[in-house]
């Protein structure tokens, strides 16, 4: 536990230092590199794949990003294809474990970076702070549900895929998540009749995020996705939930009055 706490601190320096501080090419760069490593990581899925098979698949994501920034392709496009994915994976959930060919693991990595990717430039470009507030939805949804899973968890979320999620962790998240939209109102204007339902939907869909990652990674004997962050596992491991949650919220801000 020492050891998850002093890499989180150091994380979230880390990235308040970018998002806040840093010349905003320092930012979107450090956006695509981490989209990058959680590609290489991603690869890591596939069977048998040498190194030279995974660099490719780092260079094709890689061109993906590039495409989607230089050709202006329309973000909230990318955002309903990315919650078709996720609700799609969702019903997959269901179904674990079941065979997972080559083709829907290479095809799957791009479903979950290339939107994280838009949805992360958008969100920053519109104001750091929404960023931020995006991902604190995820991190208190997640602390919430260990806490409440670590002394209260009984009935089992997903046992086939992570035998460690409950229920009783599901519904700690969510209430986590709802002190947080409160405490919002305490420097913002907030119809929270709105903006509750909205986070929730935010958060719920970031357990579908960690729950997919965690069937790719069940599928290839791994625990965790890489060893990067010592005591959280690899970029994927810190991004799964991200990865679903960000496009949703990068999609509805408008529709919540956050934008």
């Amino acid at each position: 536990m020492k050891q998850r706490v002093i890499t989180a601190l150091v994380a979230l320096a880390v990235l308040l230092t970018v998002l806040f501080y840093a010349p905003r090419e320092v930012a979107l760069g450090a956006i695509a590199l981490v989209m990058l490593a959680g590609a290489w990581e991603w690869s890591g899925f596939f069977d048998g794949a040498s190194s030279a098979v995974r660099a490719v698949y780092v260079a094709l994501i890689g061109a993906l990003l590039a495409a989607v920034t230089l050709l202006d392709v329309d973000a909230s496009l990318v955002f309903q294809v990315a919650l078709g994915w996720w609700l799609v994976a969702l019903g997959w959930t269901f179904f674990f474990p079941t065979p997972i060919p080559a083709v829907v693991r290479w095809l799957s990595g791009a479903l979950v970076l290339v939107p994280l990717y838009v949805a992360l430039i958008v969100l920053y470009q519109a104001a750091p702070e929404l960023l931020l507030f995006a991902l604190l939805i995820v991190w208190v949804a997640d602390s919430g549900a260990f806490f409440a899973g670590k002394f209260l968890g009984r009935v089992k979320l997903a046992p086939d895929i992570s035998p460690g999620k409950t229920w009783e962790g599901v519904i700690g998240g969510l209430l986590a998540v709802v002190l947080l939209t409160l405490l919002r109102t305490t420097w913002a204007d907030t119809d929270l009749a709105v903006f509750i339902p909205f986070c929730l939907a935010v958060a719920s869909l970031s357990i579908v995020g960690d729950l997919t990652v965690s069937m790719f990674k069940r599928t290839a004997g791994l625990k965790d996705s890489g060893n990067l962050f010592p005591g959280h596992g690899g970029v994927l491991d810190r991004i799964d939930s991200i990865a679903a949650a960000a496009p949703l919220f990068a999609l509805g801000v408008g529709w919540v009055g956050l934008s």
